[in-house]
């Protein structure tokens, strides 16, 4: 028995898959569900900073205390129910907005004879290559208006039209600017699920009698609901923790969200506190996605795609076909190009807020250091504090896009080949939790796990290092995915074959699974760079002076009110991101456009 017992042991280390998978589980569970125990541990402790707030606190012991005070105290009204009710109405509508657009213009390209679809595709993806507060900022400079001070909007100081409140901060511009940015997600989502539709469905309805709208409702709507659903949860998922944004355009006139007094929390000192609010905002993620999938299961699945192929026969728009085109073409450009060039106009002004010919200047870019101006802050290429997060953000964007890249495929590899295998489930699923974690909630995890030494690591909180390993973490569910989708397609004849003619595994791995994999690998890269590169939700919290990022230090210069500084970092920022971009579409042969993993 003892001998058996030996020998399935033997084997099972024997089997190099099995050893990956064990190691792939180590660094998981260190990783992602560590962390978060140790969160949740923390909020049922009185910490020694406490006794500040309640006299009988004593270190290490058990206390509901954190618990009451969020959520039944004299300040939970302020600290959570008002911003949760807040961060609830910006998901929903913002959700319900981007569904409109993005739906309206998946159906239009996929389905009809709409033209210019190459210049909506490309304008339709320019949203995603941007952070989410550019359009904060484009709306800052048309319709802020003189309620907090500073500069003026082009509306009240060019035209002097004065912008009631809400218009300008707050609910309003929130939304706005978030379904701005979010509507490409419905877009590539729906738009993925109505290209692999058959379109004979709509073809034998139509003969049958039926016009383009009950077509819509009895045939279209039943196939792509799921994807609407799915859609929908990621943008109320991604709404609800949103931090940017609300911190721009709310936090000014007190408007705030469950992430924004999270993050308010931590700076003052109230940690324990902003894990509860983590804690909560994650329950919430989690809840939103089981409902999602419930309600998916539960529906009638629909074999659109046969044997026969999906044949296309596009929808006639008639007579409206250029005036819908050109409808959309003008929608998409005052979205997508008119933010940018808006922000780069501000670039140039010597003082914010005045439009006059002689107030132009490229000082913001190339000036030497002058006190009257933004207390002695240069242009950003004479700026060392620039060039600084230039360099940061870059080592990062690059160091974590190649390693999430290789880590994902070896995920990857470890799922497909596992079979079914529990532990390879198991692996599938915990990779998939950072996806359930808002950005701010995961920096506030590691804030906690990494602020001391931990096993073999020493405290990571203020290196660089940490920034790269949260970035890691937080796009392991989409890369493990990209390399286990890539994994599914690559039999294993090939590796069988090596594995006969004496290659290990080591060997196997770099001559076959890796160059198999290129396009996956580079896919992954290129996702991960971009929301590397327009990270700041994730890092806001885990950066210093020496590890300021491009993003974290637009945010430093928007809360001192260096509105040109900020804007000329953002444009540089996306100039990267769009080069990257288009160097892989031409070199690499990827376009996001035609499927997005994030």
């Amino acid at each position: 028995m003892k001998v058996g017992i030996n020998n399935k042991i033997k084997n099972f280390f024997n089997n190099p898959i099995n050893i990956v998978t064990l190691i792939a589980l180590a660094f998981l569970a260190y990783t992602v569900l560590v962390p978060l125990f140790k969160m949740i541990n923390s909020t049922f402790l009185w910490k020694s900073e406490d006794i500040r707030f309640a006299a009988e606190a004593i270190p290490g012991e058990f206390t509901l205390y954190h618990w009451l005070r969020v959520l039944y105290s004299d300040i939970s009204d302020s600290l959570f129910y008002g911003p949760l009710l807040n961060s609830l109405a910006i998901g929903v509508s913002v959700a319900i907005i981007s569904m409109i657009l993005g739906c309206g213009l998946a159906w239009l390209v996929v389905s009809t004879d709409i033209p210019f679809k190459r210049a909506i595709g490309f304008l339709t993806i320019i949203p995603y290559l941007f952070p989410s507060w550019v359009a904060s900022m484009a709306w800052l400079g048309i319709f802020k208006n003189d309620k907090i001070g500073g500069s003026l909007g082009i509306l009240q100081g060019l035209f002097h039209v004065n912008p009631p409140d809400w218009i300008a901060y707050g609910f309003v511009p929130i939304v706005a600017s978030l379904s701005i940015h979010d509507s490409i997600y419905f877009y590539l989502i729906v738009g993925a699920a109505l290209s692999s539709m058959n379109s004979q469905l709509s073809e034998a309805a139509k003969i049958s009698g039926a016009n383009t709208f009950k077509i819509l409702k009895k045939i279209v709507f039943p196939i792509v609901l799921p994807s609407i659903l799915s859609a929908f949860i990621l943008i109320f998922s991604k709404a609800i923790s949103s931090f940017a944004v609300p911190e721009l355009l709310g936090a000014p006139v007190k408007f705030y969200t469950v992430s924004t007094m999270l993050y308010s929390s931590m700076r003052s000192r109230m940690v324990t506190e902003a894990n509860v609010l983590s804690l909560i905002l994650i329950v919430i993620s989690m809840g939103t996605i089981a409902i999602n999938q419930k309600l998916i299961g539960k529906r009638k699945s629909y074999v659109t795609v046969t044997g026969k192929g999906a044949a296309q026969k596009l929808i006639s728009l008639g007579k409206a076909r250029n005036i819908v085109g050109a409808a959309m073409l003008t929608m998409l450009v005052l979205i997508s190009i008119l933010p940018l060039l808006l922000i780069l106009f501000q670039t140039f002004l010597l003082k914010d807020g005045n439009f006059n010919f002689n107030n132009l200047t490229l000082h913001y870019w190339i000036g030497e250091s002058i006190y009257e101006i933004n207390t002695g802050e240069p242009g950003i290429f004479h700026n060392e504090t620039f060039l600084l997060g230039l360099k940061n953000s870059l080592y990062i964007a690059i160091m974590s896009s190649i390693i999430a890249a290789l880590v994902g495929l070896i995920l990857g590899y470890v799922i497909s080949r596992g079979k079914g295998a529990r532990l390879s489930k198991f692996i599938d699923q915990i990779s998939f939790v950072p996806y359930l974690i808002p950005g701010i909630s995961l920096s506030a995890i590691y804030i906690s796990m990494f602020a001391k030494p931990t096993l073999f690591l020493p405290a990571l909180y203020g290196s660089i290092s940490l920034i790269i390993l949260i970035t890691i973490i937080k796009e392991l569910p989409f890369t493990t995915r990209v390399g286990s989708s890539s994994m599914l397609q690559l039999g294993e004849e090939l590796e069988e074959a090596a594995k006969i003619n004496g290659a290990n595994f080591y060997e196997r791995f770099k001559r076959i699974i890796l160059p198999l994999n290129k396009k996956s690998l580079f896919t992954s890269f290129l996702l991960v760079f971009i929301g590397a590169m327009k990270e700041m939700e994730l890092i806001i919290m885990l950066v210093t002076p020496k590890t300021e990022t491009l993003t974290t230090l637009t945010f430093y210069y928007t809360e001192k009110g260096f509105t040109q500084l900020t804007n000329a970092i953002l444009i540089f920022t996306i100039l990267i991101i769009i080069f990257v971009y288009f160097s892989a579409t031409v070199f690499g042969k990827i376009d996001l456009s035609k499927g997005l993993g994030r």
